[in-house]
């Protein structure tokens, strides 16, 4: 895992690569990567690379970066890691290859060589990397199938530059900081900077799923590449499968433990394949204690049933103005997520761990949020509304009267009436008439020019082929490559990276993915996500597969105003958006 950076000059008139400014942008990853660092200039000054290091493979300095094959003609640094890579170290060598370390980046730095861009699709994991090839004069830029690990890319003033952050590439000291008005509108939108866009108008993120080639200082578009072909799998035993093949480490693995079943069947399985028990940790406020929402009993049962190493931290209202200016400081980008990793993460750091397993995305894999039966009801309810003649353009004045106050309400037979439309009511935070009250006319009407979040939710939903799939294969399409892949992952990179610490994420896979949409979800879809965990770890206790299913709930805007407890949760999160904002100007 690392940060890793670096800048190409595109024309001739730009300037060469300037050393001050790659090593600026690369220090200001260092917590990503505290173990070691490195760069690399070319002679003519077109090309340098840089990356931060946190060891977790090969702890030795053979698996330093930048990394450069034997021959001399590849360079490559890489942010992930690479859970099939012995596998594929395998196959390398049964054709003759040797290998100078033990670590996943080598393996891929030697596909590449033999296969080019094709083998982007065999690589199991997470992963933002780029090589450049000396001899054909080009640089590769790359993203994982599913968006885990972020990678932003600027081309401006001659020269295209990337990095693992946004706040690394503003750090180089070359970037502009003018805000973009559409990475604005997304975030309040959405909750989330929705990408491409970032809070940045001159940064933009590369795809999930994309690779991008720089050939003779043109950028080509970012092109897909293939998705994994997998041999099939019962659907317990690929989720199984995942949480084995995610363990692969030369330090220890630990586990982030909710009484949720995403990570309460996360750390059965570690447990299960681990060869010592792993360390377990749960985040317990002081404010919850005692209500629904408070997870460390169960959480402490759980860890007692399965006799792994309990941490648990406690966190009152004393400790929040400190703690929120905190990952206020190391958030990348604005969003209304990401403090619980945050302050979990600070937890495995204290006791000295590097790799954490999470459950984040069982949500979305398994059909268990409420959107996956709100979202189709929402949409049948507005068609039906909007069939009554004049209801349409009554409604608006209609909802106000009724419930003052929810612009949702007021914005059903105008958004509700698509499925992508219904999603964005679901999850969005302000709808798109809110925004010049909070950005101002102009800016305003700039972004939503640029961003329509309607549009964005349906070009997913296109992507995956989703409502032809059926309403449920399309809700799961817009959890993951939006709500999933635009807030959580990227929240969770930045908040666990803060700490130098590789959250590992074994329910957002490319390979259980495959295998779960060939078994057509089943049984989570018609059984509830319980039956598919209880066939995988029958270990646990029952009070786990009984719990109802509640959101993690961490009262952040209540610390900060009081009079906000008795408001509904989306009312909170609309009074601490702007505030995120302020951060970012």
């Amino acid at each position: 895992m690392c940060g890793i950076n670096g800048i190409l000059r595109l024309a001739d008139s730009a300037p060469p690569v300037d050393r001050d400014e790659l090593l600026r942008t690369r220090d200001a990853m260092t917590a990503r990567g505290p173990d070691g660092c490195g760069a690399w200039i070319a002679d003519d000054g077109r090309v340098g690379l840089a990356s931060r290091r946190l060891a977790i493979l090969d702890l030795s300095e053979a698996g330093a970066q930048p990394m450069t094959s034997a021959d001399g003609r590849f360079r490559l640094v890489m942010n992930g890691e690479i859970y099939n890579f012995l596998e594929l170290r395998r196959e390398l060598e049964a054709q003759g290859v040797s290998f100078r370390s033990r670590s996943d980046t080598e393996v891929v730095l030697t596909l590449y060589a033999r296969e080019g861009p094709a083998m982007l699709s065999r690589l199991r994991g997470m992963f933002g990397l780029a090589i450049w090839d000396e001899r054909e004069r080009t640089l590769l830029l790359a993203r994982d199938p599913l968006g885990i690990k972020p990678l932003y890319v600027s081309a401006a003033g001659g020269s295209l530059r990337f990095a693992s952050q946004v706040k690394a590439l503003e750090r180089g000291g070359a970037i502009s900081r003018e805000t973009d008005p559409a990475g604005v509108a997304g975030f309040l939108l959405w909750g989330s900077v929705p990408e491409p866009f970032t809070i940045r108008k001159a940064v933009r993120a590369l795809p999930a799923g994309h690779f991008l080639l720089v050939r003779d200082g043109a950028p080509g578009e970012p092109t897909p590449f293939a998705v994994p072909q997998v041999e099939p799998m019962e659907p317990a035993a690929a989720v199984v499968d995942s949480v084995r093949a995610h363990l692969v480490s030369d330090v220890p693995v630990a586990v982030f433990l909710s009484a949720g079943l995403d990570s309460s069947l996360i750390a059965a399985l570690a447990r299960r394949h681990l060869p010592e028990p792993p360390t377990t940790f749960t985040i317990r406020f002081d404010a919850l204690e005692g209500t629904p929402e408070d997870e460390a009993p169960l959480a402490a049962e759980v860890a007692r049933r399965l006799g792994t190493r309990h941490v648990e931290r406690r966190v009152g209202k004393a400790d929040c103005a400190d703690l929120w200016q905190g990952a206020l400081a190391a958030m990348d980008q604005p969003s209304l997520d990401g403090f619980n990793t945050w302050v979990v993460s600070r937890a495995a750091h204290e006791a000295g761990l590097k790799v954490v397993l999470s459950g984040l995305g069982g949500d979305e894999v398994f059909g268990s949020y409420p959107s996956f039966t709100d979202v189709p009801r929402l949409e049948r309810t507005a068609r039906r509304l909007g069939w009554v003649p004049g209801l349409p353009a009554a409604w608006p004045s209609l909802a106000s009267l009724l419930s003052p106050g929810r612009p949702k309400l007021r914005g059903l037979l105008r958004y509700g009436r698509t499925l992508a439309g219904a999603y964005f009511l679901r999850r969005g935070l302000f709808l798109p008439e809110e925004l010049p009250g909070l950005m101002g006319r102009d800016a305003a009407s700039e972004g939503l020019r640029s961003y329509d979040p309607v549009a964005d939710a349906a070009r997913a939903l296109a992507a995956g082929n989703g409502r032809a799939a059926g309403a449920w294969t399309a809700v799961h399409l817009l959890e993951s490559a939006r709500y999933m892949r635009n807030q959580l992952l990227r929240d969770s990179d930045w908040a666990s990276m803060a700490w130098s610490v590789e959250l590992r994420v074994p329910l957002v896979d490319a390979w259980l993915y495959r295998r779960l949409a060939a078994n057509g979800f089943e049984p989570a879809r018609s059984a509830g996500k319980a039956e598919l965990v209880r066939r995988a770890a029958p270990e646990l206790p029952a009070e786990i597969l009984r719990r109802p299913k509640t959101g993690f709930y961490i009262p952040v805007a209540e610390w900060m105003r009081p009079e906000l407890a008795a408001k509904r949760p989306g009312e909170r999160s609309r009074w601490l958006a702007p505030r995120v904002l302020e951060a970012f100007r």
